[in-house]
């Protein structure tokens, strides 16, 4: 089933595949010795560097001198993501984490795609599954979470489904975006 998610997924022509690190894609690793997941794996080779579903960016790792990355955009997001969470724990906000987690979920949270309009798609590193896999989790505005799924196969259908109900659905589930140079 995990293919079939992803390669329905339409693409308006070739992805773009010229800047991504491949080599980084298959060998990176995460604190707990694992690397991406397969679903996120399978998705970057698919889709490439690509707006999804006419709203999210998933992050891919890149070859030096282009942005919009894994070890780039993405980190520096985790970061913002981070510190909005110990302000709205220290604020005493909860309903930042209600109903579907804690106060100890933000710091395993990781953010792996963004979208226009400043929601992040995340993955809870601390919780792999016996495939490599992580639960995937949604902040909208980085002041909510919300449980999407198991991986991201589970949540692209989720994903999809409100982007369409934000925006509309268009003729691709896929837009290739040119490559940034730093």
């Amino acid at each position: 089933m995990a293919d079939e998610v992803i390669s329905a997924l339409t693409v308006n022509g070739p992805p773009t595949l010229g800047h991504i690190d491949f080599a980084a894609l298959d060998t990176f690793r995460f604190p707990d010795g694992g690397g991406f997941p397969d679903s996120y794996k399978a998705f970057v080779r698919h889709a490439g560097w690509a707006r999804s579903f006419g709203l999210w960016l998933v992050y891919p790792p890149l070859l030096p001198g282009y942005a919009d990355g894994w070890h780039g955009r993405a980190g520096n997001l985790t970061t913002r993501f981070h510190a909005a969470y110990v302000d709205g724990r220290d604020e005493g906000f909860d309903w930042m984490v209600d109903p579907d987690a804690d106060w100890s979920l933000p710091t395993s949270l990781h953010v792996f795609g963004w979208s226009e309009n400043g929601d992040a798609l995340l993955w809870d590193t601390s919780a792999r599954d016996a495939n490599g896999e992580f639960p995937v989790w949604e902040s909208r505005s980085l002041n909510s979470l919300h449980r999407l799924g198991d991986t991201l196969n589970d949540a692209l259908p989720l994903v999809r489904d409100r982007a369409v109900g934000l925006s509309g659905s268009g003729p691709y589930d896929i837009e290739p975006l040119p490559p940034s140079r730093l």
